[in-house]
């Protein structure tokens, strides 16, 4: 056994040392990695490196990793033993690795049932973290505003409150004869307290979100009666959403105000951002930046981000970033287009955009390929222009050329095709003015009685 343990320590002084490598005066706490690789998983091996870079975004060390390949048959209803995530001779296994790498905390690469967690707590005697509490911990420390706070406490709560049991280092009865406990009922436990006031504050949140999601969607009519195009940016964590709207900012706007948080780091981005892309002659169009997607990434997350997640659902085009440097870039398309698909983006046209095209070695981009794929650098200029025009083809494709003869008192008619449509040229004549138009569609119609063209 002990070999077994040198031999991961060994296999993983590089984790150690890059984790070492990211501030030498600060004390980081010590991980260890586990995973179970069940076979269903093809992507086993990279969500173990992912965990890692999600351990070092939480500013810990990881120190070692041990894994368990485990059958089916050994299996109860969730992934991994039944009661204690791995089989109890791996578990021994983590114990000596505990002592002998002088590790802090154990991660687990999947959601622990609340029973694995409070037996491997009792067995390792050492603070338990799974997954998807390290992911909800990143999205604590990273959230500014306050709709990205509240929907990350309210997926936080909810995962928590199956799971109370086992996280309490004491959970004794506390009497009940006096002082704010009295109206509580003699011998109530803190575990039943806390369970109360976490539904409490549950439901609390749920109003607050509720008031946050109704005022989007009236932001949201206000656009749509603009008729300004919107355009969402998702993808993978760290794929370059950020910089991609930053580019355009820097592109087609003055006020670099507008620039959103741009870190090389996993989840750099939570608070959607959406800013209007003035590209010339009233062709513009919303860019909004969203929270980006990771793999295993925890079901109360999607449903608390549910309202952000509605500027995906609502958009007239999505742009699928992709880190083409990425060596698993493939898997971490298959994972978008899964969480896509639980939205209602089916039916909304998208463009896959592989970012960090010069990092891979490739000469002629900006290259596009078709009219749904684009090969770029978000760094480069001329990228961000290639870019720019395969969105306003998309997303301007319903826009019709018209000729309208408009009389003279009807200039709110003129001021409004000047602001909402591409105006081409005007005359004045005795009967009115006459404009050449692309406009949409609808507006066509509108305002039928003027139109001079077929």
């Amino acid at each position: 056994m002990r070999e077994d343990v040198d031999n991961a320590d060994i296999k993983n002084r590089d984790l150690e040392d890059k984790g070492r490598d990211l501030n030498d005066e600060v004390q980081h706490e010590r991980a260890i990695l586990v995973g179970v690789d069940d076979g269903t998983d093809k992507n086993f091996e990279n969500s173990m490196e992912e965990l890692g870079s999600l351990a070092q975004a939480c500013g810990m060390e990881p120190v070692g990793v041990i894994t368990q390949r485990m059958e089916n048959s050994h299996r109860g209803q969730n992934k991994g033993h039944k009661s204690l995530y791995v089989g109890t001779g791996k578990l021994q296994e983590i114990k000596e690795a505990i002592q002998f790498l002088e590790a802090d905390i154990v991660l687990f690469d999947d959601a622990l049932t609340p029973s694995q967690l409070r037996n491997l707590q009792s067995e390792l005697a050492k603070p338990i973290l799974d997954r998807t509490t390290l992911i909800l911990n990143i999205f604590e420390s990273r959230a500014r505003t306050r709709e990205a706070k509240l929907q990350v406490e309210s997926a936080k709560l909810r995962y928590l409150l199956p799971r109370l049991v086992g996280m309490h280092e004491a959970l004794t009865r506390q009497g009940g004869t006096s002082g704010s406990m009295s109206n509580r009922g003699s011998g109530e436990k803190k575990l039943e307290l806390d369970r109360r006031r976490i539904e409490h504050r549950i439901t609390e949140l749920g109003r607050e979100l509720e008031e946050v999601s109704r005022e989007r969607r009236v932001q949201r009519k206000q656009r749509q009666k603009a008729r300004v195009p919107l355009v969402a940016l998702v993808g993978y964590t760290n794929a370059g959403k950020s910089t991609v709207m930053n580019a355009m900012i820097d592109t087609y706007m003055e006020n670099m105000e507008k620039k959103v948080v741009e870190k090389d780091m996993l989840f750099a981005t939570l608070d959607t951002a959406v800013r209007r892309i003035c590209t010339g002659n009233n062709r513009d169009f919303l860019l909004s930046d969203t929270v980006g997607f990771i793999h295993k990434l925890p079901h109360a997350l999607v449903k608390a981000f549910r309202s952000t997640l509605e500027e995906v659902e609502n958009a007239d085009l999505l742009l699928h970033v992709v880190d083409y440097a990425d060596p698993h870039f493939r898997e971490q398309m298959e994972i978008t287009k899964q969480l896509l698909s639980e939205l209602d983006t089916a039916n909304i046209p998208m463009i896959t955009v592989f970012n960090k095209a010069d990092r891979c070695g490739m000469e002629d981009y900006p290259k596009a390929a078709g009219d749904d794929r684009i090969y770029i650098s978000a760094k480069d200029q001329d990228s961000i222009r290639l870019l720019t025009d395969m969105i306003l083809d998309r997303t301007y494709s319903d826009y019709v050329a018209a000729e309208f003869l408009i009389p003279y008192q009807r200039g709110d008619v003129v001021s409004y095709f000047m602001e909402n449509s591409q105006m081409v040229s005007s005359e004045y004549e005795e009967e009115g003015t006459r404009i050449w138009v692309r406009c949409h569609q609808a507006d066509r119609d509108k305002y039928e009685n003027y139109c001079c063209s077929i």
